[in-house]
């Protein structure tokens, strides 16, 4: 069994339908664990993925080390965000009186001034962009993992359990680029989440949750599926002592975007008691998506579920929507397009014009110049 599976993930097969996250193929952990398979018989893989701030400190407030995202801005305060020395930058850029020709040598050829490139730039460039092959561990090898858990310590690294080239209806079982962009902005806005109740829709592995649950009171994991809902909840698990620090608790339920009211029935796993439901409704302040608009149908249910549960909000809530813009030519309009994307704009858009007297939404783009506080590849998409 063991010999197949490594066989197998030598030659690994893409049908048509599969869809694998560019987090696991450029992505920092040198090597991917198969710990089991879930219940439809697919491989479950633990990576590491390490935090570049001390969730100890993070909770204390204090400073661990100073991180440069390559964008030209650096951190070097709890939620302070700092200039890289720009100045100095646009001196070396500046023209003088006489033109264009400053910029020229002596033989007339252009001379470009360039950021000098940071040894942080160049070891983020090597860590992103190389490729990382799944290595199968079987029974006995465990020890291969050793190294890697040496170089990290508990508390600077998120430990997930995820799958790889799944279905379009497995998608949630993956790790993707979106969810890392808003545990970014977690971590920095941390003083604004702190003790707050939040709920994530569509919590896929559960990895923004347990970013979250280092800062908040309570966070409602959510999404649908037994199998899925098992292996978020196992990497709440793993993860429980990134939120003692903080006293944070993560709850993983089932809330399903098709269906009009919570789930109840004492004998569903992960369903809801009264009090659950009236905690969430009385307390919730905050609640956060990362990467869910890939299906128009799906859109529209989630902006219904939004609707549904803020109308019944006790406290004014503030949404977090964290989204990759995928390009994708198509034959139907033989031309490269964003389909999902351009549904989503228009029905937020729908919802920010929305006028029945008793909710009103107002939408606030946020820029990404915020620092980075997981290694992964913040490309402009996001």
């Amino acid at each position: 069994m063991g010999g197949l599976a490594e066989e197998e993930m030598d030659n690994p097969t893409f049908r048509s339908d599969t869809v694998l996250s560019d987090v696991h193929l450029h992505c920092p952990s040198k090597s991917h664990l198969m710990v089991r398979l879930n219940a439809v018989g697919q491989p479950v893989f633990l990576s590491y993925f390490k935090l570049l701030w001390s969730t100890e400190d993070l909770a204390s407030g204090k400073h661990v080390r100073e991180v440069t995202t390559g964008r030209e801005h650096q951190c070097r305060s709890g939620d302070e965000l700092c200039d890289k020395d720009s100045s100095n930058i646009k001196k070396e850029g500046e023209l003088n009186s006489e033109g264009v020709e400053a910029l020229l040598d002596d033989d007339g050829d252009l001379e470009v001034v360039r950021r000098p490139q940071s040894a942080s730039d160049l070891q983020a460039e090597n860590l992103l962009r190389d490729i990382v092959c799944p290595v199968i561990l079987m029974k006995g090898k465990e020890d291969a993992f050793e190294d890697e858990e040496q170089e990290c310590t508990c508390s600077d690294v998120v430990k997930i359990e995820h799958t790889m080239a799944t279905p379009l209806e497995d998608v949630g079982k993956q790790v993707w680029r979106a969810a890392f962009l808003l545990a970014d902005y977690i971590l920095f806005k941390r003083d604004t989440f702190r003790c707050c109740s939040v709920l994530e829709l569509g919590g896929g592995t559960g990895i923004t949750s347990v970013i979250m649950g280092t800062v908040a009171k309570r966070v409602y994991c959510t999404d649908v599926g037994e199998d899925l809902l098992t292996m978020c909840e196992q990497n709440v698990a793993l993860n429980k002592h990134l939120m003692e620090p903080g006293g944070g608790e993560i709850k993983v339920k089932e809330l399903d975007w098709l269906k009009d009211e919570f789930c109840t029935d004492p004998e569903a796993p992960y369903s809801w008691s009264e009090e659950e439901i009236a905690d969430l409704l009385d307390h919730c302040s905050v609640i956060m998506a990362a990467d869910v608009f890939y299906d128009d149908d799906l859109t529209d249910a989630l902006f219904r579920t939004l609707y549904r549960i803020t109308h019944n909000l006790r406290n004014s809530c503030t949404v977090y929507l964290a989204l990759e813009k995928r390009l994708n030519f198509t034959l139907r309009h033989m031309d490269v397009t964003c389909e999902a994307y351009t549904h989503f704009r228009n029905t937020l858009n729908d919802l920010e014009n929305l006028q029945d007297g008793k909710m009103k939404y107002t939408v606030e783009p946020i820029k990404l110049d915020f620092c980075q506080f997981l290694v992964y590849e913040r490309i402009e998409q996001l």
